[in-house]
């Protein structure tokens, strides 16, 4: 028996784990207009007695299909569009899940910021590749055969299938980067480092694609998203008030979501804001933590929720 339901089982412990934000009262000002969206606070159909940990991101497959990355025993869980289960995998192979991203192939890549390391999955549950090493921070310096990360919170991959991994979700601890691999994981180059200045991070938390390849990574503490070429050239950045955690771009829009300050935002492809909606809080349009967010092929918005252990829709009305 199927049933509308969102039963989420919360680990101990996880919420210990979420950064405040120095400043929570920062929000995108009221003259931005209310986001005129319509939300499904439940939409997800897990079978009777079937449990998920706090989902930390979520994305979507050549077929249409969401996957839910959670913080439960089972870390992969496969739905329909309409939000039907299919089936879960992952069980024993992650410590705390953080970033999802599917390829053209339809493999995942999963960031796993407690084990420090970087999978990439078949579409049935075979790991085909681990970047870094389970259980070890450190630092990615080819020259001393140290191929180690520090908090991987964010991963994406490129048409030509250039893998980027962003770093550092601890201010103020570890390198915060970006690190760039080719297809089968050989290391080319990184960049970015600790501070605030043009092309460094605090937190470097999310990593998206524009249609014109460029890399929008959101540097959270900073409170600016900085965008780079695929070399890593500087091109611009984009300063925002709250802490952005994530960004999805679509075709015409794109949206981003402000972690603590408990914000989606509607922005145009130059990153201005059109709308917002949220606030910190519980209920049906609040967030515990906006974590992250994701675009359905129909552009519909799905906004993981870590601390309030929910995943929230968003139509247009």
């Amino acid at each position: 028996m199927i049933k509308q339901v969102f039963a989420v089982t919360l680990l101990a412990g996880s919420a210990l784990f979420a950064q405040r934000p120095s400043d929570p009262a920062l929000l995108i000002p009221e003259t931005a207009p209310d986001l005129d969206y319509a939300v499904t606070a439940n939409p997800l159909m897990l079978p009777e007695g079937t449990t998920m940990g706090a989902p930390a991101a979520t994305a979507f497959d050549s077929k249409g299909h969401l996957w839910v990355l959670n913080r439960g025993p089972v870390a992969l869980m496969e739905f329909e569009p309409n939000g039907k289960f299919i089936r879960a995998f992952g069980e024993g192979l992650f410590r705390r899940t953080h970033g999802l991203r599917i390829d053209r192939d339809d493999n995942l890549w999963v960031t796993d910021v407690g084990a420090h390391i970087v999978v990439k999955l078949s579409p049935q549950g075979q790991v085909l590749l681990t970047l870094g090493t389970k259980g070890q921070a450190g630092v990615w310096d080819e020259a001393s055969q140290t191929r180690l990360f520090n908090e991987p919170n964010d991963v994406i991959v490129g048409r030509d299938g250039a893998v980027f991994v962003v770093q550092g979700h601890t201010a103020g601890k570890g390198d915060p980067r970006v690190l760039k691999f080719d297809k089968d994981g050989k290391f080319l180059k990184s960049w970015g480092g600790q501070g605030t200045e043009p092309g460094k991070f605090t937190v470097a938390h999310g990593i998206a694609i524009d249609a014109k390849g460029l890399l929008w990574v959101t540097d959270r503490e900073n409170q600016r998203i900085e965008v780079f070429d695929q070399d890593g050239k500087f091109i611009r950045e984009l300063k925002y008030k709250g802490l952005p955690c994530s960004i999805a771009i679509g075709k015409q829009n794109a949206y981003m979501v402000n972690g603590f300050a408990g914000q989606l935002l509607k922005l145009d492809l130059d990153g201005k804001v059109l709308a917002a909606m949220g606030k910190p809080g519980k209920g049906v349009g609040e967030f515990g933590e906006a974590h992250a967010v994701t675009l359905s092929p129909t552009e519909e918005v799905y906004v993981a929720d870590t601390v309030n252990s929910s995943l929230q829709k968003f139509v247009k009305k």
